[in-house]
């Protein structure tokens, strides 16, 4: 019998005093400005809110971003979820 291995998805979130963030598995960059952040990650979207932020190094080959910031808030939700409600950048950009 052939057995069928299953790859694990991989993510990593490491914040740094809510002044610095370093995310792996990451996806994609669906839009960011200094008040808010959106990352596709394998674990589904991730919205990260704040003020001044800046993504200082970002690497989509080996899914990594880093961040810098006063980060206030981090919320995952379902990949689907986001992409359906129209709030991402092209959504909010066409209020």
């Amino acid at each position: 019998m052939e057995e069928k291995v299953i790859a694990q998805k991989s993510h990593r979130a490491l914040l740094n005093n809510r002044k610095s963030g370093s995310f792996t598995g990451v996806l994609d960059v669906l839009s960011f400005d200094l008040s808010e952040i959106l990352l596709e990650t394998e674990m589904g979207m991730l919205h990260i809110k704040g003020k001044d932020l800046h993504v200082n190094r970002l690497n989509l080959e080996k899914g990594e971003v880093d961040l810098t910031g006063q980060i206030n808030s981090m919320e995952y939700s379902e990949i689907g979820k986001v992409k359906e409600s129209g709030e991402g950048f092209w959504g909010k950009m066409f209020k």
